[in-house]
């Protein structure tokens, strides 16, 4: 990945490095390479955000989310947070499928795993946990948020975007256009173990106001629980929940 260009843009790529370690923590070199960062610089940013309490470092020397985050994140909480929305949704695809089930948000050409709700199944992914995030394009969310936008918009993104770096050829732009358009035709996006091999995922886009695709409910499991006969099940169901939760988010 390109080095983000300012301080503040290194900064936000350095926390966002750590947030996607938790809870279990990073050290400086995954940070750093997170972030797409030399280590000093990376190492030199980490111990200005543990002055100011935005990073904490475990007893083993592992970077964790600080305190005064949590405390700037409660105030923002009352404009930005739709878990509480969107949990009883989570919940019910969990349970009805029995399979693990995610609420994720875009945010910019990312998107950030919210929630997670884990169904009766006893063999789970574990691809996907709180906090994690990924390009759009990338995983059954990032691919049902990214199918849904603008032809100008995607394109853009597809034209200065690199997947392959990090994912491998499967996320060429050739084999993304081609998911892009299976999603835009089922109406919910597949991940056929692209990330992990024999761990499959769908998607379905939740939209905002503006009829953008701003979040994305998801499903997990194993590929033999992903055959032909119940994709057109689980997609049934990913389909009906975000369109109820679009309109729960429309009302709030």
């Amino acid at each position: 990945m390109n080095a983000p260009a300012t301080v503040v843009g290194r900064t936000g790529a350095v926390l966002r490095g750590v947030a996607a370690a938790e809870p279990g923590g990073a050290t400086t070199s995954e940070v750093a390479r997170t972030a797409g960062l030399a280590r000093p610089t990376t190492h030199r940013l980490l111990g200005a955000l543990l002055l100011e309490g935005l990073v904490d470092r475990a007893p083993d020397g592992r970077w964790l989310l600080g305190p005064e985050l949590y405390l700037l994140g409660t105030a923002a909480s009352g404009r930005y947070d739709v878990t509480a929305l969107a949990q009883p949704f989570v919940r019910r695809l969990a349970e009805l499928t029995s399979e693990s089930a995610f609420f994720s948000a875009r945010r910019g050409e990312e998107t950030v795993c919210l929630l997670r709700e884990d169904g009766s199944f006893p063999i789970r992914s574990h691809v996907l946990h709180e906090g994690i995030r990924f390009p759009l394009g990338v995983a059954s969310a990032g691919m049902a948020i990214l199918a849904y936008l603008p032809d100008e918009e995607l394109e853009a993104y597809l034209d200065r975007t690199d997947l392959t770096a990090r994912y491998g050829e499967r996320h060429a732009t050739p084999q993304v256009r081609r998911r892009v358009e299976e999603t835009r035709v089922a109406g919910w996006a597949l991940n056929p173990g692209l990330l992990v091999e024999g761990s499959w995922g769908m998607g379905a886009a939740v939209f905002d106001a503006a009829e953008r695709p701003q979040w994305a409910l998801s499903l997990t499991g194993i590929e033999q629980r992903f055959g032909p006969d119940r994709r057109s099940e689980l997609g049934a169901l990913l389909l009906r929940e975000a369109h109820g939760l679009t309109i729960a988010l429309r009302r709030r």
